[in-house]
């Protein structure tokens, strides 16, 4: 995704929602302690819930907004809604003192981007200098890295406010042969915003329901396969899994180099967008019109994009684009309807759908674990080298069979004895299976996109979250997405439907750094879905639903 088009995406997108104002009209939660809606209006005159980075920057300009009433607004939220979610971790105790100095750039007009000053919630496996970053895992409880995740250093320099930390599935979930999305020893379990019993799926869960319950404007989830999407597509809000290697993962705790990549979450598309910008460094420290001009209505002009705001803005943005729909019909009857609904509105509002089964996609199962296994032992050594604490996965074993805590939920740690007696990654075997993965992962989708002349693929992101259970552990074989996750193309999940209360997400899939033409596309789709829906905290609802 190169620079320029990365800036005319951000210029678009900011041009687009200060035209249109808020995208979606969403209904306020229902607060589980005194049945009250709490609001998320708060005292700053708009909605929690619907504003967009590009509003919050124009009401900064203006002077009618400060990073320091914003970031207070969502520590309140979090004091309040949070014991109900288990979702943040931790706070950051520098976050006000953050806010501002943002406010201090914006006074004397130098804010430095669409990012500076907006809260941001951070995965626990993201090393945060001066905040425990542990994966979830007591092994790392003690020990707070010395200096922060390349990518904070990017959020950090576009002037963002670090707000805390999210609860995580514990090493992001490969730990277990059947553990249980969004528990780890550091945090215990997350839950569902939407209902309350249901599963947030893994990892980056506690990301995912801190956005569905506006606890913070954006997040940074990580996947190495639907740990991003799934999360997303569960808790009904937007996330990215970027292309391989386009935001960097030093400082990320890992699984594997070949398919690891930390990403985007928010409530919209457009804030999704903007914040992909800095973690891929190329929306660090621009002007959030990207070097063009702004004219009174909101208009971008000038600068990189040219006319191409209204191509990437306009109502009609999905004419004429073809869609191929992957049905996965053994995510239920539910679900599949959820696609045919969509599938009539995308084409409702000019787009070609097709149906398509991407090839190969059994290989790949049979082959993606046997992999991550020699993966992980190589990567989480390395890793663990640049931390106090375990020296290795062989220690990381031993600490775990000698904390109980550890075992408070799912007992297991399957996957860590199997990777420490895996393949080492010079192994030829290995190899070849690393190669036949990258191979048939990536034609899986470049193929299905020529045989067909589509401009993305589609399918569901998720069944219904199904009911937390440590003792049965996850229900998640969710295959839409490991072909981008292997190969690593982009992919992107944005609100589809529900089934009763449960949420579910269509994932977008496109080829090799194709990143931005996707996020475009998923504007549109977005906007054409109209899905986005706030959760009320339900405590339970009739089974029909899980799986």
């Amino acid at each position: 995704m190169g620079k320029r088009s990365v800036a005319a995406l951000i210029a678009a997108l900011v041009a687009g929602t200060l035209l249109t104002g808020t995208p979606n009209p969403r209904a306020e939660a229902a607060d589980t302690a005194t049945g009250e809606a709490p609001t998320t209006a708060d005292a700053l005159g708009f909605d929690l819930d619907t504003v967009t980075i590009p509003q919050l920057q124009h009401r900064m300009a203006k002077g009618s907004l400060t990073s320091s009433a914003l970031t207070r607004a969502y520590l309140r939220r979090i004091e309040r809604i949070d014991p109900t979610i288990n979702a943040v971790l931790r706070t950051d105790p520098t976050a006000l003192r953050q806010a501002a100095a943002s406010d201090a750039r914006h006074r004397h007009g130098r804010a430095r981007g669409p990012l500076d000053g907006i809260p941001v919630l951070l995965k626990d496996n993201v090393n945060t200098r001066g905040l425990a970053s542990t994966a979830g895992s007591l092994a790392l409880a003690k020990h707070p890295p010395r200096t922060d995740a390349a990518l904070v250093t990017r959020l950090r320099k576009a002037g963002a406010v670090i707000l805390g930390k999210t609860n995580l599935s514990e090493w992001a979930n490969f730990r277990a042969e059947k553990p249980t999305s969004g528990w780890s020893a550091v945090g215990g379990q997350t839950h569902n915003p939407y209902v309350l019993d249901r599963n947030p799926c893994g990892s980056s869960a506690g990301s995912a329901a801190a956005l569905a319950a506006s606890l913070s404007q954006v997040a940074i989830g990580t996947e190495t396969d639907g740990s991003i999407v799934c999360p997303a597509g569960m808790n009904g809000v937007v996330g990215h899994k970027p292309s391989l290697g386009l935001v960097s993962g030093s400082g990320v705790v890992p699984i594997s180099a070949e398919q690891d990549t930390a990403g985007p979450m928010a409530r919209n598309v457009t804030d999704t967008a903007l914040t992909l910008a800095v973690l891929s460094g190329e929306g660090s420290n621009g002007d959030v019109r990207s070097g063009g001009s702004t004219d009174s209505s909101g208009h971008a002009s000038g600068g990189v994009l040219g006319d191409r705001a209204a191509e990437l803005t306009h109502p009609d943005g999905l004419r004429g684009k073809r869609i191929g729909l992957w049905r996965l019909p053994s995510l239920g009857p539910e679900v599949d309807a959820v696609m045919s609904r969509t599938a009539e509105k995308l084409r409702a509002a000019g787009a070609q759908v097709v149906e398509v089964t991407p090839p190969y996609q059994d290989r790949l199962a049979e082959l993606e674990f046997p992999a991550l296994l020699s993966e992980f032992h190589r990567d989480i050594n390395a890793y663990l080298a640049t931390r106090d604490g375990p020296d290795d996965l062989a220690e990381l074993i031993e600490f775990n069979r000698a904390h109980p805590a550890e075992r408070s939920c799912f007992a297991g740690q399957e996957l860590f004895e199997r990777a420490l007696a895996a393949p080492p990654t010079t192994d030829p075997e290995y190899r070849a299976t690393r190669a036949e993965l990258k191979d048939l992962s990536r034609r899986s989708i470049d193929e299905t996109l020529a045989a067909h002349d589509l401009d993305a693929l589609a399918s569901p992101t998720n069944p219904p979250a199904w009911t937390t259970d440590c003792a049965r552990g996850d229900d998640d074989v969710i295959p839409s997405s490991t072909p981008a996750a292997v190969a690593g193309y982009p992919s992107l999940s944005v609100p589809a439907g529900s089934v009763g209360e449960l949420p579910v997400g269509l994932l977008l899939m496109a080829g090799d750094h194709q990143d931005a033409r996707l996020l475009s596309l998923g504007a549109s789709v977005e906007r054409r879905l109209d899905a986005w829906r706030a959760p009320r905290y339900l405590p339970s609802v009739g089974s029909g639903a899980a799986r």
